[in-house]
């Protein structure tokens, strides 16, 4: 057992409720990249639901949505080559769960940033996570940016099957490349 499933009993499974709406998907989704943080997670979709308003489902783009009302606590979203902020990103995601990223080299160091690219930073943070029952998400974006979530690893299929449900393209951060 990983330190995560001690910390976190309560599992979140897609549909528990049988609601199928847009903003039953979401608070699943807010609950997944949450594990064990309700309160974060319903501050989150009350401001989701403060975003999307009166729009109807059919034009939310709830990826887009949940980044804004969760950027830089439970997501993040950079610029592809900004490899500076997508350590400073995924550092503080990662500091949520009390787990520090060996970066394999110092992140403040000029020497680093360029020797490096993104989707390497993207493995590495993963490949740290793992071990601690963490998965790294990276979602497709329209342009030329990062962006992504932890979940817990044992919510792995859950995530697979909403992101599917709510038009989020996904992939596990060892699957960037």
């Amino acid at each position: 057992m990983t330190s995560s499933d001690d910390d976190f009993e309560s599992s979140h499974h897609f549909h528990d409720d049988g609601d199928s709406s847009l903003e039953a998907q979401v608070w699943q989704l807010l609950l997944l990249i949450n594990p064990g943080d309700d309160d974060t997670a319903f501050q989150q979709f009350a401001g989701y639901r403060d975003v999307v308003g009166d729009t109807p489902d059919d034009d939310v783009d709830v990826a887009q949505a949940v980044g804004q009302v969760a950027d830089w606590r439970s997501t993040f979203h950079v610029g592809a080559d900004d490899t500076r902020a997508l350590v400073q990103a995924l550092d503080e995601l990662s500091a949520r769960w009390n787990i520090d990223i060996d970066w394999d080299g110092d992140p403040d160091d000029d020497d680093f940033h360029a020797d490096v690219d993104a989707a390497e930073l993207i493995g590495t943070a993963y490949d740290n996570l793992a071990p601690h029952g963490y998965t790294l998400w990276v979602r497709d974006t329209d342009d030329d940016s990062l962006a992504g979530w932890m979940t817990l690893s044992r919510d792995t299929e859950a995530m697979r099957e909403l992101a599917t449900e709510l038009g989020v393209h996904l992939r596990r951060g060892n699957e960037l490349g």
